[in-house]
């Protein structure tokens, strides 16, 4: 009924469309797989079942809850409404201090205590390097 051109060119159009499907099908999931989610403590609260993938936790460091104990460092991340406890070994960032805004990546224990493998500080728009800010306090 229908010529070898016609049959083809069904089956050249038919294995595009099928290798596009796969190519799409493969690139969600390996981007499934690396999406680490962004949580704040309040979310973390209501949080049906804890799981073992990697989160980041983040919020504000409570004022004076920051405590050093030799490569420990443990400290409250909050988002006003509720706490999250946070320990993590190893040198954080210069911009890490209390009242200040940090996120944390990691695992979560439980729902009141997160183990940090990373911590990112956060700033403002306004930031300034103290290099920059020295160089045009001179002129």
């Amino acid at each position: 009924m229908y010529g070898k051109k016609v049959k083809l060119r069904f089956f050249f159009v038919l294995s595009i469309f099928s290798t596009l499907i796969l190519t799409v099908f493969l690139v969600i999931k390996s981007l499934e797989e690396n999406v680490i989610y962004f949580q704040s403590p309040s979310e973390i609260k209501v949080l049906g079942e804890i799981k073992t993938k990697k989160i980041r936790v983040g919020g504000m460091v409570k004022e004076n809850s920051v405590s050093i104990k030799s490569n420990k460092i443990n400290f409250i991340v909050t988002d006003f409404k509720n706490e999250i406890n946070v320990i993590y070994s190893g040198v954080v960032p210069n911009l890490f201090a209390e009242g200040k805004g940090v996120v944390a990546e990691g695992y979560l224990k439980d729902r009141n205590f997160f183990l940090a493998t990373k911590i990112l500080a956060k700033h403002d728009e306004n930031y300034m390097p103290p290099e920059v800010k020295d160089a045009l306090k001179e002129k």
